[in-house]
């Protein structure tokens, strides 16, 4: 029976709807008014539509479950390993960090707008780090693993990149003024927005959206950031305003004739957990082994991905500046 009730609890807690169902069970509905209330009913959406997607792939001949697999392994390895750290590490930001904060903001929508984009400035330097210092790029790179897009890739992350992300983004927030109770708020429209944006071909198509994609960061935008092409090679690294990747140059549209081909470039056998979760870490510790000297060896680990002592560099931004050169040739 325990581990039925182990089991149980599992599920509601991967569908999200535990919150809902205590409110359900309370016979007090008028709870669904509170934030907590929205947050109940807001919390099972993704979940859902990943089930729905999975049995829209089905439907189509399309199922992708080799990534479904994979990436609900990584989940459940990541409950068990991970489940509280970047909590903690949010916390102990907030409370290291909110004495030296630059300036006072307050709970009004003016403050809001400009907490979201201090919260995507934040989300763009951590983002921006993970692709490009290689040691932060092996926590990031088993979300970037999966050669089909779909929305259980929201789930495909090593387990101590969300204390680092975290870290890295509550920091800014906190010393730039943002309030606590703020940037909890935040965080959960980011995250449910940011869970969306993996949204595959079997549910939505042409994911740009008309001309949300000129305004905003669309799933159009996402799988451009998810795909190896060299076009799209490190690009569009905010999560739902693009205005960073506009100012530093790294804004990218998907093109017609550049359909996203996703994944990595190095080879992975994406069908294996251990090389998922663990072969940028392994593929890193044997480049430092063989570099000769302790400055290559250190220059393996905060260089990009790419990057070689013997001057052969195949990092993104020459891959790209290639790629570019030859294209307007």
């Amino acid at each position: 029976m325990e581990v039925l009730d182990t089991l149980y609890n599992e599920i509601i807690g991967f569908l999200g709807i535990s919150q809902a169902w205590e409110i359900i069970k309370s016979g007090d509905y008028s709870s669904f008014r509170t934030f907590e209330g929205v947050q109940s009913l807001i919390f099972p959406i993704i979940p859902l539509l990943v089930l729905l997607e999975f049995v829209l792939g089905l439907v189509y001949k399309k199922p992708q479950t080799k990534v479904y697999k994979v990436n609900f392994l990584i989940y459940v390895f990541n409950r068990f390993v991970g489940r509280f750290i970047a909590i903690a590490m949010v916390t102990l930001c907030i409370g290291w960090f909110e004495p030296y904060a630059l300036i006072n903001t307050g709970p009004t929508w003016y403050w809001f707008i400009f907490a979201y984009i201090v919260w995507e400035f934040g989300h763009f330097i951590y983002h921006y780090l993970g692709h490009k210092v290689r040691l932060f790029w092996c926590l990031h790179a088993t979300h970037h693993v999966p050669e089909n897009m779909n929305l259980s890739v929201t789930y495909a992350h090593f387990f101590l990149e969300a204390p680092y992300a975290d870290t890295i983004r509550t920091t800014v927030c906190i010393l730039l003024g943002m309030e606590p109770a703020m940037l909890f708020l935040i965080m959960f429209i980011d995250g449910t927005y940011g869970a969306f944006i993996h949204v595959g071909e079997n549910m939505i198509k042409d994911a740009r959206f008309g001309f949300l994609n000129k305004i905003m960061l669309t799933p159009s935008h996402h799988r451009v950031h998810h795909a190896r092409n060299p076009l799209y090679m490190d690009t569009n690294f905010c999560n739902l305003l693009n205005i960073w990747d506009r100012v530093f140059g790294t804004y990218q549209e998907e093109q017609t004739d550049t359909k996203p081909e996703y994944g990595i470039t190095r080879k992975v056998n994406s069908g294996n957990f251990l090389d998922v979760y663990f072969g940028e870490i392994i593929a890193l510790g044997k480049d430092v082994w063989k570099a000769p000297g302790v400055k290559n060896k250190l220059a393996y680990i905060f260089m990009p991905p790419g990057w070689s002592h013997t001057g052969e560099h195949k990092t993104s931004k020459i891959v790209r500046a290639n790629y570019m050169a030859n294209r307007s040739g």
